[in-house]
């Protein structure tokens, strides 16, 4: 499902999101879509583009902080992101350091090479929980919870 905030919810209690976001011009692909499905009680959130500080980021938090709540165990993936800005790369940190305070579970996954390496120079890779797959990280957040439990 593509992103575009919506007041519907699905069983889980998680906004059902549709339609395009960023406010794409016409005839031109928007910057970043977003994308999510649900699996094993947890959310995967699929990122397909750019994340650049101010708008992309912006759809992205927006996306995440209306999921997240409810759902409690979320994974971003992103295995489709080609770009991430600076200024992008800290406002994921920000929103994990969020996540984190308020007792959720946030994930990220599948980063091509070029987004790892930008993770690995700035020592953000264990910092952002980040994981090679979203199969790796969805077991990660399973086993958190057994140890948990």
């Amino acid at each position: 499902m593509k992103s575009e905030h919506s007041s519907k919810a699905d069983s889980l209690g998680v906004p059902v999101l549709s339609g395009k976001k960023n406010g794409a011009l016409r005839g031109k692909k928007p910057a970043l879509t977003l994308e999510f499905e649900h699996s094993d009680g947890i959310v995967v959130l699929h990122c397909e583009g750019r994340i650049n500080f101010r708008s992309e980021f912006q759809a992205l938090w927006s996306v995440i902080a209306e999921v997240l709540p409810s759902a409690r165990r979320l994974v971003v993936d992103l295995g489709g992101i080609v770009f991430i800005d600076s200024g992008g790369l800290g406002e994921l940190v920000l929103t994990h350091m969020w996540a984190e305070a308020a007792g959720y579970s946030l994930k990220f996954a599948s980063p091509k090479r070029s987004v790892r390496h930008l993770f690995e120079i700035t020592n953000l890779m264990s910092v952002l929980d980040m994981y090679a797959s979203v199969p790796e990280a969805m077991a990660a957040m399973v086993s958190e919870e057994i140890r948990s439990a």
